[in-house]
């Protein structure tokens, strides 16, 4: 249960993270936002970007074996950049409408997911 919990948390983590770095470059769209400085833009970022820390933090802790948790560090990297980049992409496709999801792409997550597969094979 504790694996999926960690992976529960890294999700939503990885959510919050993604709308800190990313979500500001769609202030242009929005009237409210369009003349605030770089400074308000950095710390409306960082407000977000708590949200991810919050959970990013016990997710590590719950899901690392020197603490009870299924995963090994690496294991837990590799699982969190899969996330990172699956909501990343879920991300840029809806809230992005001219960025594309191409087949090199594709190929490079077929990647990722041989990565994961050797780095839990015993």
């Amino acid at each position: 249960m504790r694996a999926v919990y960690t992976i529960i948390l890294l999700i939503l983590s990885n959510t919050f993270m993604t709308f800190a770095w990313y979500g500001h470059l769609k202030f242009k769209d929005m009237k409210w936002s369009e003349n605030l400085p770089l400074i308000l833009i950095i710390l409306i970022s960082w407000g977000i970007a708590l949200f991810e820390y919050i959970l990013q933090v016990p997710a590590n802790r719950l899901g690392f074996k020197d603490y009870g948790g299924p995963f090994t560090l690496v294991q837990l990297k590799v699982i969190q950049e899969v996330i990172t980049l699956t909501v990343f992409v879920i991300f840029s496709l809806v809230f992005f409408k001219n960025e594309t999801f191409r087949v090199n792409h594709l190929i490079g997550f077929v990647f990722l997911i041989l990565a994961v597969y050797f780095i839990f094979k015993k």
